[in-house]
């Protein structure tokens, strides 16, 4: 699907000393680019070991061959951000070099490059781990413009949206990220080309974070969306029930909504109810998925849970006209869509549960 035209939201620079934001670029640039030297040159070695261990561990319990899969997914990883690094330039050079600097057609092929590196990213993924696909309703996340909120389960679910719905429908994200993602050169880059936020989630002024974030809707057009993670970070069962024990404490009022969450964790409120306000006549579309659950850190995917695995997705389009208005009515709105998506979670985290011990 070619990506729709883009509009000229705001484009947010690193408020960090440029020494710094230089120091961290070429230090992530040059590891990425050792990194895939010294893997491309080990690989034999290291897919033949892994290999052997797989074998060994395959012998003993009969555990899935995970560590050559690993192996050969981080060289594919790694090649994909030396390939969107290398794109990058050539889209900065097409478009002008520095005098290109915000020019709608820099974020419009930057957008098409993000969707390519997505591709590639999942595409890897679902390859080697031998995943399936079973996405329902991506109509309902078009047209644009559209504010989405989806859930956050894992390491791998970052690259859904575009994987998604802009494969689908050409429309380029507007990300609300955390900051700590800067590590990553294509990211830290890329997210300065089109509208990005990148939040700290322990702000000491969490006013301006929220109005960076509100920011994102200016000039919303319909070749655009923008995309949050209401939760702030990946679901646990531990990290729901404290998220529900501070709410109980802080905001009591509210605090029947979030214990009805037991696979989600309850929104957080400042970006999300300061988009409903700034992204007045948006469409809101909510995603739910079920497959990447539990896979936080490469030692989660080490266990073998990922092969194999069938990762649904679903979204849920609601009418600008229906979301009321007020921060109390939104708020409730917001939690009972939320729970929506927390059913339709648990339904499914259900049926998979049963259906791999039927299996077993």
């Amino acid at each position: 699907m070619p990506i729709k035209p883009s509009t000229a939201g705001p484009l947010f620079e690193d408020d960090g000393p440029r020494g710094a934001r230089i120091i961290r670029r070429v230090r992530g640039i040059s590891l990425e680019i050792l990194a895939f030297v010294l893997a491309t040159v080990l690989l034999p070695v290291v897919l033949l070991v892994a290999a052997i261990v797989d074998l060994y561990l395959w012998l003993r319990r009969r555990k899935p061959w995970v560590g050559i899969r690993l192996a050969a997914f981080f060289w594919w990883f790694l090649f994909g951000e030396i390939r969107a690094l290398a794109g990058m330039l050539a889209v900065w050079i097409a478009t002008g070099g520095p005098f290109g600097k915000g020019s709608l057609r820099r974020r419009r092929l930057l957008y098409a490059l993000r969707l390519h590196w997505a591709g590639s990213h999942m595409g890897g993924i679902k390859t080697l781990f031998g995943l399936r696909f079973e996405v329902e309703d991506i109509n309902q996340a078009a047209p644009g413009p559209i504010l989405m909120m989806m859930r956050h389960a894992s390491i791998i679910d970052n690259v859904l949206p575009d994987y998604t719905v802009t494969a689908a429908h050409g429309i380029g994200m507007r990300f609300v990220l955390k900051r700590e993602l800067q590590i990553i050169p294509t990211i830290d880059i890329g997210g300065r080309w089109v509208p990005t936020v990148f939040v700290r989630r322990a702000s000491k002024d969490p006013d301006s974070e929220i109005a960076a974030v509100a920011s994102l809707a200016e000039d919303l057009g319909t070749g655009e969306g923008i995309l949050v993670y209401p939760e702030g970070t990946r679901a646990t069962a531990k990290k729901i029930a404290r998220a529900q024990a501070v709410i109980a404490e802080r905001q009591p009022e509210i605090s029947p909504l979030a214990n009805r969450l037991h696979n989600l964790l309850p929104p957080r409120l400042g970006g999300p109810l300061a988009l409903l306000d700034s992204a007045r006549g948006v469409d809101v579309v909510f995603c739910g998925h079920v497959g990447f659950d539990g896979f936080q850190y490469i030692s989660d995917i080490w266990t073998g849970g990922l092969v194999g695995r069938t990762i649904r997705v679903r979204f849920w389009r609601c009418a600008a006209d229906s979301i009321p208005e007020g921060d109390d009515a939104r708020t409730t709105w917001l939690y009972e869509r939320w729970q929506d998506v927390d059913d339709w979670v648990g339904e499914h985290r259900r049926r998979d549960a049963s259906e791999r011990r039927a299996l077993s």
